[in-house]
């Protein structure tokens, strides 16, 4: 008969046994890891892994938006979110597929754009840029034609630092900024280097902006409706006709919309019904996705607003 104390023995064994191997694959790992990393890298560039920005996957490298549309899709962005803690956090309150565009400069908008993130929208910054007529004011730190490259790169690095979570902008006003190519460039590049995609608000028909952002290789596509150009319940409603039209003809749009009482109530009764309409609710970044994979890209389409 053998002794009781053989068995424990033989499983205290095995468990030892058992933490050495993880111990060492661990150990392993974290060797190939280090020596994995490019010993060249100037201390800049490592440290840059810490950076407020992040390096972001960027949505040509992206095989798969983690959403696969059932017939048509559609993508609601609501812009000029921040002033209003109220409003924004209505707009917060519509499902987590509807893109949030924050102002950089209200204060509150750090806190509301994070705690939106963590609710799951996607979030922009809704970069304030120079329109046509001086009437509209685009706020503090507008980008504006004539300023010099530094200086436009300056305003548009600490409208994205206002922003966290971001995955990209679009513009708030602009139908000045984005007929110009020189000045929209600095823009470009630094939301090439950033892995940013730009979404056209099209506050202007004849628009430069898609066409600058594809020769910086920067995803781009312009909305093809604005909801609430006429702030009544009957024009959203239009509007929301309008955009399903254009997605069952095309395959996906793109509509901005801005967090009005007319607004925010139609969409909330709109999302509620959009699967049984066979509609697919998207992120921008999918639409995006969506629309450069097409032949004819979202640049052939007429800007349906102004």
């Amino acid at each position: 008969m053998r002794p009781h104390s053989a068995r424990p023995s033989f499983f205290a064994l095995h468990i030892i046994l058992g933490m050495a191997v993880c111990f060492l694959i661990g150990f392993i790992a974290s060797v190939a890891w280090a020596s994995g990393t490019d010993a060249g890298a100037t201390p800049a560039l490592r440290s840059s892994l810490f950076d407020y920005f992040p390096a972001r996957p960027s949505l040509r490298s992206d095989t798969g938006s983690g959403i696969a549309p059932r017939g048509p899709a559609i993508a609601i962005v609501i812009d000029d979110l921040g002033s209003s803690e109220a409003r924004t956090r209505r707009a917060m309150a519509l499902p987590s597929a509807v893109t949030l565009s924050f102002l950089p400069y209200p204060a509150a908008t750090p806190a509301l754009a994070a705690e939106a993130a963590r609710d799951g929208h996607e979030i922009l910054v809704h970069v304030p840029m120079q329109p046509l007529s001086a009437r509209h004011n685009p706020g503090p730190m507008a980008l504006k034609v004539g300023q010099s490259p530094e200086e436009i790169t300056r305003r548009l690095l600490w409208a994205l630092s206002r922003v966290p979570d971001h995955t990209g902008v679009n513009n708030h006003e602009g139908s000045r900024f984005t007929l110009d190519r020189a000045a929209l460039e600095p823009v470009m590049q630094t939301l090439a280097e950033k892995n940013l995609f730009f979404l056209d608000s099209r506050t202007i028909g004849h628009s430069k902006a898609s066409l600058v952002a594809r020769a910086y290789d920067v995803p781009t596509a312009g909305r093809d409706v604005f909801l609430d150009d006429t702030i009544s319940a009957s024009a959203v409603a239009r509007e929301l006709g309008n955009l399903e039209r254009q997605a069952r003809k095309h395959g996906i749009a793109i509509a901005i919309g801005h967090p009005h009482d007319v607004t925010m109530a139609a969409l909330e009764r709109w999302t509620a019904a959009v699967a049984e309409k066979g509609f697919t609710l998207v992120p921008v970044s999918t639409a995006i996705r969506m629309e450069e994979a097409r032949p004819t890209a979202s640049a052939a389409l007429l800007p349906s607003g102004s």
